[in-house]
This record gives structure tokens, sequence and C-alpha cells, in this order.
């Protein structure tokens, strides 16, 4: 299916997603991605479905919905592949534009290098960036990209990109286990970060079956430490561990606002502490969801947080 959604999303809103790569044409061959492997990568930009076809299916979709009182917050190019592959990608964008409705693309950033693409991205009114390493052995060694990229022009593409670009810009990374979560991979990711500069950088891990079977998300403990080391230079942070929920507005539950917000990100324990006397709870609630396996307690550099496990 070409569409899919309107699925919830903490970054987007209702997202209906539209699929404009078929399984699996992309650029890298992400070794935890879920989609599963990529037999040949591929880099040069062609056509796939087309314009007219994508546009046609997609006013069918935001009619229905519509027609029934939903609301689309973003009609976002999420597919089984590298968006940017598509040619026609563009194309589409401007023919979606009647509709009124933002438009979102995840890309992996391979192909940013290319003007073309770049234009393209410039398009969209939210871009989001993969940026899972900035060292080349770490990068060969997740993303295992096609033989003809290079990490070096890729990164600066995306610099070019983000100073014109006037959209809002995110950038998206994935945590992997002895991958790139080590305090040299922090240092180097929150030093280009900083640089680029995006409206927010998400952090992920993997939460659904990889393509390379022996991917393991880091952690807790390493999450913590990934965490306080970016978060020295780049000032909006959020963990996506798979957890959904409002982690800025105080819901009156003490156990519910603080699940919601250690997943997003860790807690000091001063912190945690104020938002249980703000709401006159318990500290037992807090020992109890360590108990549980709910969060747990982790150290940094002499200070205390807590973190929502997701290892359950």
């Amino acid at each position: 299916m070409e569409i899919f959604g309107p699925i919830p999303s903490r970054r987007l809103g209702r997202s209906l997603g539209i699929n404009n790569i078929p399984p699996k044409s992309c650029s890298y061959y992400c070794t935890y991605c879920q989609v599963g492997p990529t037999e040949k990568t591929e880099m040069v930009r062609r056509h796939f479905y087309g314009a007219d076809y994508l546009v046609e299916q997609v006013n069918a979709r935001v009619a229905q919905l519509r027609e029934g009182g939903e609301t689309i917050d973003h009609l976002s190019f999420v597919p089984d592949g590298e968006p940017t592959l598509d040619l026609d990608l563009g194309e589409t964008i401007d023919k979606l534009r009647p509709l009124g409705i933002k438009i979102a693309i995840i890309t992996n950033g391979s192909l940013i290098w290319d003007e073309a693409v770049r234009e393209t991205l410039n398009k969209a009114d939210w871009v989001s960036l993969k940026v899972d390493s900035v060292d080349e052995k770490s990068w060969q060694r997740l993303n295992i990209p096609d033989k003809a990229l290079k990490l070096e022009t890729i990164l600066e593409g995306m610099m070019t990109f983000a100073a014109a670009y006037t959209g809002t810009l995110v950038t998206e990374t994935m945590l992997v286990k002895d991958r790139n979560v080590s305090e040299a991979s922090a240092e180097g990711i929150a030093d280009f970060l900083q640089r680029l500069n995006p409206k927010k950088a998400y952090f992920l891990i993997p939460t659904r079956p990889p393509a390379i079977s022996s991917i393991r998300p880091p952690s807790e403990a390493e999450l913590n430490r990934f965490y306080q080391i970016v978060s020295r230079k780049v000032a909006h942070i959020e963990y996506l561990t798979g957890y959904e929920g409002n982690a800025f507005a105080s819901s009156g539950n003490a156990a519910e606002d603080l699940l919601s917000i250690t997943a997003v990100h860790p807690m000091r324990f001063e912190a945690v502490r104020e938002l249980f006397a703000k709401n006159q709870a318990d500290w037992h609630i807090v020992e109890n969801l360590v108990n549980e396996g709910k969060i747990t307690e982790t150290e940094y550099e002499g200070q205390k947080f807590y973190i929502r496990r997701f290892q359950q």
C-alpha cells in the first residue's frame, strides 16, 4: 500500500504516510533497518510510481478522511527505501500543495550533496536528516552505504542545505550498542549537530527486528551517558525509545509524568524530587517504579539520573 495512516506521531502529529519507494530501493543497508536487508544498494535517482499516481492515491484518502471528520497534520514521505531516490518527489510535492497540508520528508540524507536533491527537499515544510555517525568507520559499519557514497561529502551537503532551508529541520540518530554510543562518538555527533543547528535532534534505539540479528540497543546507562555528553552542545534533544506520551505538561499524575518524561530524556534526581513535590506525591512511587523495572537509576559524573526502561 503506497498510502497509509494517519498514524499518531510525537514528531508529526496525525501523519498520513506516503510510500513513494518500493521495498527495498535504498542507498544504505542499515544494519538495524526494520524493513529488512537491502539486496543491492543504489544511488542513481529514477522514476518509481510517478507523481500523478501517488497524488491520485493521496487525494482519495484525504477526501475519505475529511468526510469522516478526521484531521491530518502532515503528509509524510516515509517509504520502504530512500525517498530522494525518486525523481518525481519534487513534482509530487508540488501537486499535493492544493490540499493545504504540511509536507514532511524523512531521509537518510545520503544524496543531499546533489543540488537537485537539496532543491527537492527545500519544497517540504519539515525535513528529518539521518545522522547516525560522523566517523567514517562507524558509518560504514552501521549504515553500510553504497560504495560510491562519501561521508564527508554527505555531511558537507547537510550543512549547505541547513544554511538555506527555511522549513523545520530535525535530525534522527539511531543508537546501537557497540556501534555509535561511545564517548568519542557522542562528542563527534554533538559537534556536528551544534554546527548544523536543527530545531530538534531525535535519538532512537532499535525496537523492532533488525536487518542484522546481532544488532542490540544500548543499555540505559549508555543512553544516559550519551545524552549528557550531547546535551552540553545541543539544546533540543529528545529520545524516541518506543514510548509515546506528552513529556511537556503535567497530567497531575506524578507516576505517569515521570514515565513519560524519562522515556524522552533522563531526569536528574533533583528534577524528579521537584516534580513529586509539586504534585504532593509520595517518593515510594519512584521506588516502586524502580522495583517494578519500569524505570532505572543510573549515574553520570557523580549525579544520579532516572531513565525509562525499554528492555522489558
